[in-house]
């Protein structure tokens, strides 16, 4: 187990901790995938932002988490990475 994961199984352990992590998974999954899709085409920010019709800086406002977009704006952005865009509600497992 690395470091990290270490780290963040301790952390876990804190209530305050777990809650406010998954308060925020699914900003970060956002922002996660639309770098991991960018970085897999190799592609810049401004190369993304020319295919999706976003503007670049909007775009590294989402990457960077200062700004959550739309839904409208995740479909742009996927069809900039020739993509498609899929949401799902995930039941929740009982602990």
């Amino acid at each position: 187990m690395s470091d990290l994961a270490k780290l963040k199984a301790k952390l876990m352990e804190s209530p305050e901790f777990r809650e406010e992590y998954e308060n925020t998974r699914a900003d970060f999954e956002v922002m996660k995938a639309i770098i991991d899709a960018r970085c897999d085409q190799n592609i810049t920010q401004e190369e993304l932002a020319k295919k999706s019709g976003i503007r670049q800086s909007n775009i590294s406002r989402i990457e960077n988490g200062t700004c959550s977009p739309t839904i409208h704006t995740l479909k742009q952005i996927a069809k900039g990475l020739d993509r498609e865009l899929h949401i799902e509600f995930r039941k929740v497992s009982a602990n």
